[in-house]
């Protein structure tokens, strides 16, 4: 899921002793015992995460599977984690990589539901950018039969963040409306897509001119470039009374803003910080803004207005295996249904991570950005 705490979780990947980077390609004896991984040596820029090689986990023990990797989903966190801006991080050098898709290698004892060759949707709090993982088997999905490893990657984080913040938190209801901010990442494309499945949801979704036929192609009924125009005017234009329910990833003042744009019983969600994040390091100053510009607002305050504020974070739901699966066997009923549909904006091997994270933190992208062990299929 999202980050992991002080020490890998119980649910999460096996961690492997750190190694230094080889020089050259590996023996063939010392390739069938290793893996190469994505690792983050330090707090900083694009440059503090490099390719290297660890030794390869044991085998699965009881409870658990090994997975030969072939997609890993890229996400707002992650850009976090590596400016140290994430609090849920285990100690450095820390491999990344809260969801990932690939192939059963090994199965361990007590596992009934999975067997070597299924293909598999995987989520941990951290850990997944590596050719090889093991896992608990109850943290695996298997993979409906059409659908790729990319889509897989780019499924899980998104669309289940989406999911309960819209349904569990927001209660969306037909004829409702809903501001979705940065609606051409992954969550906003998830959103608008899971807004589509209820009867006559209006929404308002804020990108920049250029993503705006996507969105319309994905459900977003009126585009905003806030760029250009500010998103509380354009939307109080077409609906003077507001929204009923706003999804805020971005923090600081926006979350004020969306809370005044609520109609009564109206309700935020805010799952993210994106405005603390202004270049490739981190910035003092962006944090003290944002810090400066938080919403906050009392229990009578909330009595009085009639809205509600609900916060949500993937990463402190770990434990609740019960309620994620529950979610994610829905979102993989609706995918089936073709009602879903993950959006891969675009594909990039390990060594291309730096490009990778650029195309999501300039956010030139639409959808769903992605990193495979090998070689993209596209970049």
């Amino acid at each position: 899921m999202s980050a992991a705490g002080e020490t890998p979780p119980e649910g999460g990947p096996r961690a492997h002793p750190e190694a230094p980077e080889q020089a050259g390609p590996p023996s063939p004896s010392s390739a069938s015992a290793s893996v190469r991984c994505l690792v983050l040596s330090g707090y900083g820029g694009y440059d503090k995460l490099k390719v290297q090689r660890r030794p390869s986990a044991p085998g699965p023990g009881p409870g658990q599977l090994t997975v030969r990797i072939r997609a890993c989903g890229l996400n707002f966190a992650d850009l976090m984690a590596r400016q140290g801006l994430y609090d849920r991080l285990p100690p450095l050098p820390l491999t990344p990589g809260m969801e990932a898709a690939g192939v059963v290698k090994a199965v361990g004892d007590g596992v009934s539901r999975r067997k070597v060759g299924d293909r598999v949707l995987v989520l941990a709090r951290s850990g997944l950018w590596q050719e090889e993982v093991t896992v608990p088997a109850n943290l695996t999905f298997l993979m409906p039969e059409n659908m790729t490893f990319e889509e897989a990657a780019a499924l899980l984080v998104n669309y289940i963040t989406a999911y309960m913040v819209l349904f569990d938190f927001g209660n969306l209801r037909p004829g409702h409306s809903v501001l979705v901010h940065m609606a051409a990442g992954g969550v906003g494309i998830a959103a608008i897509q899971l807004c589509r499945t209820v009867e006559r949801v209006t929404v308002f979704g804020t990108a920049s001119a250029s993503k705006h036929a996507t969105l319309r192609d994905h459900g977003v009924t009126h585009p905003i470039d806030y760029h250009t125009v500010d998103y509380v005017e354009a939307v109080k234009k077409i609906s003077p009374q507001g929204v009923d329910i706003v999804l805020d990833p971005l923090g600081g003042a926006d979350t004020g803003k969306g809370f005044h744009l609520l109609k009564p019983m109206g309700k935020i969600i805010t799952y993210g910080a994106a405005n603390a994040l202004s270049g490739p390091r981190r910035s003092l100053l962006t944090l003290a803004r944002v810090w400066w510009g938080q919403f906050s607002i009392s229990a009578l305050q909330l009595l009085q207005s009639n809205r509600a504020v609900c916060g949500f974070h993937l990463g402190y739901l770990d434990g609740e295996v019960e309620l994620i699966s529950g979610v994610v066997t829905r979102l993989l009923d609706l995918y089936q249904q073709g009602s879903i549909k993950p959006l891969v904006d675009s594909v990039w091997p390990f060594e291309k991570v730096t490009e990778a994270m650029q195309q999501m933190q300039e956010k030139k992208n639409v959808g769903k950005v992605v990193l495979v062990p090998g070689e993209a299929a596209e970049t």
